[in-house]
């Protein structure tokens, strides 16, 4: 791949511990069923804190507002599938867990799962990725950073001045 084509995708997930479990997405992936944090791609014309709730929605079936930036990730993923690699720059967030909604999950999320942290431990084969552990430590260790150190400028979110 030429570094002039070359664009890391840009993914948001979603840190949430509550009584010491933290919740994952049991999910259907071209590598077979991995755990991961609700987590997915941002889309045009959202901040990233939007992208993390719209994608906790969507998998979690519950609210979500980040409260902070846990930390920025780069990973590269050879797929399976494709026999392509990608590279991804994760942003993970912590936040608070609000309504939970009676709604189908997601395409390819087979269901909701708290884990303790032995329990993560003990599945880190399946997860979708070494960052689902990577957060999650960062996470314990006390890592945050405030949302104000996230910035997108209106024409990034479709407040175009023309």
């Amino acid at each position: 791949m030429s570094a002039q084509n070359w664009k890391p995708s840009v993914t948001v997930a979603a840190i949430i511990e509550r009584d010491g479990r933290f919740l994952l997405v049991e999910e259907e992936t071209s590598d077979g069923i991995r755990f991961n944090q609700p987590a997915g791609h941002l889309d045009p014309g959202e901040t990233l804190a939007q992208a993390v709730a719209r994608e906790t929605m969507e998998e979690a079936a519950h609210d979500f507002e980040a409260t902070a930036l846990v930390g920025v990730y780069m990973a590269r993923y050879l797929s399976s599938r494709t026999g392509l690699e990608v590279t991804y720059l994760r942003f993970a967030f912590a936040g608070e867990l609000g309504a939970a909604y009676d709604q189908p999950l997601d395409e390819g999320i087979l269901r909701t799962v708290w884990m303790d942290y032995d329990e993560l431990l003990a599945s880190r084969d399946k997860h979708r990725s070494p960052l689902v552990l990577q957060c999650i430590d960062d996470y314990l260790q006390g890592k945050r950073a405030p949302l104000s150190l996230l910035y997108s400028h209106p024409d990034a979110i479709g407040a175009f001045n023309g």
